[in-house]
């Protein structure tokens, strides 16, 4: 029987078109080998990884107790480690044979200082300044500020003391007799600190500024002190002109860094256990500063005003027609 033979033209078109199932091919078995790779990883004993860690948890447990460890529940014995001695700590160094304060991982007795001791929250205390410092904050002579640690009341130097001077004035006084009814309703730690410009100065009693910030600071803590707030709550820090607020190059960034700050933190004072004797009021002519009598500026008057509530007020304006002022403080 007459067969015809097929062309050359239409053997190669064949060929060519079923050339594709031979990269299908290598791609799906190099998949099937991908998926049983990743099937036996996984397919391992779920009860030998949890033997070997808890292995591992009663060893390390064992170490720390400074005992030996256990005997392990897998199939391999593990040997025991040997008893392992803690190491006191003093101060000359790590040394064994001494006694000293051991540090234990996980000790139970170690309690969190922030939850132990914190004191009033600083966002009530906030609440409580803008309202008492109202005016001062609208006229530019406070700022309050807040952060997870403190509350800060930044007092212009120009509202509490004169140029060159540590000596308080009567607003000075008036401002701070204020905020130690405030504060006395809470026990938190306070610290006082002074900041100066970067103008240098040099007299009889300030030798820099390091002098003039540290002796206004001390000023303001004593105010606080004579007013009735507990001195194991106070802290007086001078700052010079090395941590400015502004830049010292104009007269309004000078004026910026001459401040007083009132740092409230967040931790609270706690007397010591044994009877301590009650610290006497120094008097207000031991103070540092000139030692001159200053007038107070007539642009910068502060009162106290009574609110309703029992609240105060310190305010810079004049009374109002009728308004009770209270008698200037002495």
């Amino acid at each position: 029987m007459y067969r015809p033979r097929q062309s050359a033209v239409q053997h190669n078109d064949k060929t060519g078109a079923e050339r594709w199932l031979i990269s299908y091919a290598d791609y799906m078995t190099l998949l099937f080998a991908l998926f049983v790779v990743l099937f036996s990883l996984s397919s391992l004993k779920k009860e030998q990884f949890e033997a070997i860690s808890q292995t591992l948890a009663e060893l390390f447990a064992a170490e720390q107790q400074g005992g030996r460890s256990l005997q392990p529940t897998g199939d391999a014995p593990v040997e025991a480690t040997p008893e392992v001695q803690p190491i006191e700590l003093n101060a000359t160094g790590l040394e064994p044979n001494e006694t000293g304060p051991s540090l234990l991982a996980q000790s139970s007795e170690l309690q969190p200082l922030d939850e132990s001791r914190r004191g009033s929250p600083l966002v009530e205390l906030e609440a409580e300044m803008h309202q008492s410092l109202k005016e001062l904050t609208e006229s530019g002579l406070a700022k309050i500020h807040r952060n997870d640690d403190w509350l800060t009341i930044e007092l212009s130097s120009s509202m509490l003391f004169s140029s060159g001077s540590a000596t308080p004035n009567n607003s000075a006084r008036t401002v701070m007799q204020a905020l130690t009814e405030l504060l006395q309703r809470h026990q938190n730690y306070l610290r006082v600190r002074g900041y100066t410009d970067s103008e240098p100065i040099h007299n009889e009693l300030f030798p820099s500024n390091w002098e003039l910030s540290v002796a206004r600071a001390t000023a303001i803590l004593r105010l606080l002190q004579d007013f009735g707030i507990n001195p194991g709550r106070l802290a007086a820090e001078g700052y010079g002109q090395y941590s400015p607020f502004a830049d010292n190059s104009d007269a309004k960034g000078r004026a910026e860094n001459r401040k007083v700050v009132i740092a409230v933190s967040r931790f609270a004072y706690q007397a010591p256990m044994q009877n301590e004797p009650e610290a006497t009021s120094v008097p207000q002519d031991a103070t540092v500063g000139s030692g001159a009598a200053v007038q107070e500026p007539e642009d910068v008057r502060i009162r106290v005003i009574r609110l309703p509530h029992g609240g105060i007020r310190i305010s810079t304006r004049p009374p109002e027609p009728g308004e009770a002022e209270e008698p200037p403080t002495k």
